[in-house]
């Protein structure tokens, strides 16, 4: 199985996109995550939408607004809001981790492999087959 972080941006729009897609995809929808981190001194958080493989191919799409969220542990705020209202109306749990910033990696394909192995390891994807 293939396993891969598909990034939008960081904005509002991005974030509206990333509802969407956790709407239209309900019937795939495997997880929903809040990765934070800090970021030159800024608590930030990542929403994450995990869909189910597909079938055939064998393909998980992990979707990603990369840091691009004020922390709302630190600051409440709408982006968030949004985020969480959208996983309540699916009936998931944003599973929260707290993850190294991608700024720490040298290329954004190893901070996405670190990223793999942790959820790998904490169960919350599959496991490579």
């Amino acid at each position: 199985m293939q396993q891969r972080f598909i990034e939008l941006g960081n904005g509002y729009t991005d974030l509206f996109e990333l509802i969407e897609l956790a709407k239209a995809n309900r019937h795939r929808l495997h997880g929903m995550l809040a990765l934070h981190t800090i970021v030159a001194d800024q608590a930030v958080t990542s929403p994450v939408l995990i869909l189910k493989p597909t079938d055939p191919g064998e393909f998980q799409a992990l979707y990603v607004c990369l840091e691009g969220i004020p922390d709302p542990r630190v600051q409440p705020n709408k982006r968030y809001s949004l985020f969480a209202e959208t996983a309540a109306a699916l009936g998931a749990d944003i599973v929260e981790l707290e993850v190294r910033p991608s700024s720490s990696f040298s290329d954004k394909n190893l901070f996405y492999q670190y990223l793999i192995g942790i959820l790998r390891m904490n169960r919350l994807i599959p496991p490579l087959q």
